[in-house]
C-alpha cells in the first residue's frame, strides 16, 4: 500500500483490536478482565467503563473510539460497551469495503457518506421499536423489573434482590420534580455476609467510630463544623512569659475555662450530636462527654457536605453555637456493627430523605467493586428513565430488526452507498453475535433463526440466553428491556466514532525537538565559572 492506506488500515486495527478486548465481556454470560492499572490496582470486571479508564491506550485513533465510550458513560451511564462493540464492527465491514478496488480516500468519502445515511435512517426507525414506557417510577416492583437488564450484564444471578434494592433506594429519594440527582444515592462497602445481606437505609451511612462516650442519640439535633474541634489557636505565634507556679495554673485554666464555654454554648443551644471535619482535642473530647454531646469525625469535606445536604445542617467555619436554622435534623444517630465493622448511620425514618445509602456486603473486595459498579448502571438507568419512560426490547431484538430494515433501506438506494448502507445493516449483527458466542451457542444459527421470526413481522423477539441451544424468545415477556436513550446515543456515538476514524488519512505526533542534548550529570553546565 501506499502510505496514506496504511495509515488508515493500521487506525483501524488498533480499534479492531480494542474493541475485540471487550467484545467478549458483552452480555450476562461476558467474560470478566483482569485489568492491572498504573498504580498496581487489580480489577476483576466485565464492565467496559471501568476497563477503558483503568487502560492506558496509546494509540490515537483507538483514543477516538474510547472517548465515545465515555461521552456515553456520561450521557447515559450504560451501554459503554455497546459503543464500542458497535464501532469496532463498522470499522471491521469499512475496511472490506476499502479493499475492493477504489482509492482509499473515495472510498473512504463513499463509506462516510453511506453510514451517515444508515445512521439517519436507524435513529428515524428507531422510535418505532418502542415495545413500552414505564408507567409509574414511584413503583418499586416496577421500577425493579426495568432495572433487571442493566443489573443482569454484571451480576447476572443476583440481578433481582439487586434490582430491587436499588428500586427502593431510588424510589424513595425521587422528588416531586422528578429531578433525580445520581450522587444521592450513596454506596457503603462492608466485607462479610454474603450479598443477599445488602441492604437499603434511609440516611447516611459511614465506616467511622464516634470519638466521645456517647454512641447513640434519638431525636438528633446537628451541629457540623468544617473546622477541627479544638479551641482556637492564633494566626501568628505569641510568646507567653511566665513568672510563677501559680501564673501557669492560671494560664491553663483559663484555656480550660474557655474551651468549658464553647463546648457548653453548643450544648445550651440545642445540639445534641456534633459533626467536625478536623480533629478532636483532648480536652475538647472531655468537655462534650461532660454534656453529653454525641462527636463524629469526617475527615473528607465531600462527606460533610453530603451530610449537610442529607440533614438540612449548614457547616460552621469556627466553634460558635449553632442557631435552629444551622442545625440539622435526623430521627437517629447511632453507632453499630457490620460484620466486624463500626459504622456510623445517620437515619431517617421518612421515606422521602435527601440520601440513600445501599449498604453491600460481600466476601471479597472486589465482588463488592463489581457489584458497586451494577449499582452505578441501576441508578443511572432510573435517571435515563426520569428523562424518557420508552423502552426498545433487548436481547439482540432491537439490533436485528433495525439490521433488517436498514438492509431493505439500502436496496432502494442508488449509487455507491448503498454498500456502505448495508454494511451498517450487517454491523449490527455483531450484537446478538456477541451474545451467543459469550454463551457457547453457534452465532450464525441464532442470527438466521432471528432474522426468520423478525420476517414474519415479530419485532420483540430476541436471543434467549438461558436455553441451552440456539432459541428465541419474546424479550417484552421476558422483561429483558433497554432503554430507548441509551440505543439512541449509542448507535449515534458509536457511528460518530467510527466515521471520525475514517476521515484520518495521517497521523501527524509532535516530538520533542532534535539537537545536541545537555551534558548529564554537570549541575550548572552553561553557567560561566567565576574563578
Amino acid at each position: 500500500y501506499s502510505g496514506l492506506e496504511e495509515a488508515v488500515y493500521r487506525n483501524i486495527q488498533a480499534c479492531k483490536e480494542l474493541a475485540q478486548t471487550t467484545r467478549t465481556a458483552y452480555g450476562p454470560n461476558g467474560m470478566n478482565k483482569m485489568v492491572i492499572n498504573h498504580l498496581e490496582k487489580l480489577f476483576v470486571t466485565n464492565d467496559a467503563a471501568t476497563i477503558l479508564r483503568e487502560l492506558e491506550v496509546q494509540h490515537p485513533a483507538a483514543k477516538m473510539l474510547v472517548m465515545a465510550s465515555h461521552m456515553q458513560e456520561q450521557e447515559v451511564g450504560d451501554g459503554t460497551n455497546f459503543v464500542l462493540v458497535f464501532a469496532g464492527v463498522l470499522l471491521e465491514l469499512a475496511e472490506d469495503l476499502l479493499r475492493m478496488g477504489l482509492s482509499v480516500s473515495e472510498a473512504s468519502y463513499r463509506v462516510i457518506e453511506g453510514y451517515e445515511k444508515a445512521c439517519k435512517k436507524a435513529l428515524e426507525i428507531l422510535p418505532d421499536l418502542v415495545c413500552c414506557s414505564a408507567k409509574s417510577l414511584r413503583d418499586v416492583e416496577e421500577v425493579a423489573s426495568l432495572l433487571h437488564t442493566s443489573v443482569m450484564s454484571k451480576q447476572y444471578g443476583n440481578e433481582r434482590f439487586l434490582a430491587k434494592l436499588i428500586a427502593q433506594a431510588c424510589v424513595s429519594i425521587l422528588p416531586d420534580s422528578g429531578h433525580f440527582n445520581v450522587d444521592n444515592i450513596r454506596v457503603c462497602k462492608i466485607v462479610g455476609a454474603g450479598i443477599s445481606a445488602s441492604s437499603v437505609l434511609h440516611g447516611m451511612v459511614f465506616k467511622k467510630e464516634t470519638e466521645g462516650d456517647v454512641t447513640s442519640v434519638k431525636d438528633a439535633k446537628i451541629a457540623v463544623y468544617s473546622c477541627p474541634f479544638d479551641g482556637m489557636i492564633t494566626e501568628t505565634k505569641g510568646t507567653v512569659l511566665i513568672k510563677n507556679a501559680e501564673e501557669l495554673m492560671n494560664f491553663s485554666k483559663g484555656e480550660e475555662n474557655l474551651m468549658d464555654l464553647q463546648v457548653r454554648a453548643i450544648a445550651d443551644s440545642g445540639a445534641n450530636v456534633v459533626v467536625t471535619g478536623g480533629k478532636v482535642a483532648d480536652m475538647a473530647l472531655h468537655y462534650a462527654n461532660k454534656y453529653d454531646l454525641m462527636l463524629v469525625r469526617l475527615n473528607s469535606k465531600w462527606d460533610l457536605r453530603r451530610l449537610c445536604k442529607t440533614v438540612g445542617a449548614t457547616a460552621l467555619p469556627r466553634l460558635t453555637p449553632p442557631t435552629l436554622e444551622e442545625m440539622g435534623h435526623c430521627n437517629s444517630v447511632y453507632l453499630s456493627e457490620v460484620g466486624d465493622t463500626q459504622v456510623v448511620v445517620f437515619k431517617h425514618e421518612k421515606e422521602d430523605g435527601a440520601i440513600s445509602t445501599i449498604l453491600i456486603r460481600g466476601s471479597t473486595d472486589n465482588l463488592m467493586d463489581d457489584i458497586e459498579r451494577a449499582v452505578d448502571d441501576g441508578v443511572n438507568t432510573f435517571k435515563v428513565l426520569t428523562r424518557d419512560k420508552r423502552l426498545v426490547p433487548g436481547g439482540g431484538a432491537t439490533e436485528i430488526e433495525l439490521a433488517k430494515q436498514i438492509t431493505s433501506y439500502g436496496e432502494t438506494c442508488p449509487g455507491l452507498d448503498q454498500y456502505a448502507i448495508k454494511k451498517f445493516a450487517e454491523a449490527f449483527e455483531a450484537i446478538p453475535r456477541a451474545l451467543a458466542e459469550n454463551s457457547g451457542v453457534k452465532a450464525n444459527e441464532v442470527i438466521s433463526k432471528l432474522y426468520a421470526v423478525h420476517q414474519e413481522g415479530k419485532k420483540n423477539v430476541g436471543f434467549d440466553i438461558e436455553a441451552e441451544a440456539a432459541a428465541v424468545k419474546d424479550m417484552l415477556e421476558a422483561g429483558v428491556l433497554d432503554t430507548y436513550l441509551g440505543k439512541f446515543w449509542g448507535i449515534k456515538l458509536a457511528t460518530n466514532a467510527a466515521v471520525t476514524v475514517l476521515r484520518v488519512d495521517q497521523i501527524i505526533m509532535a516530538k520533542p525537538a532534535g539537537g545536541p542534548k545537555p551534558p548529564s550529570g554537570k549541575k550548572d553546565w552553561d553557567e560561566d565559572q567565576n574563578d
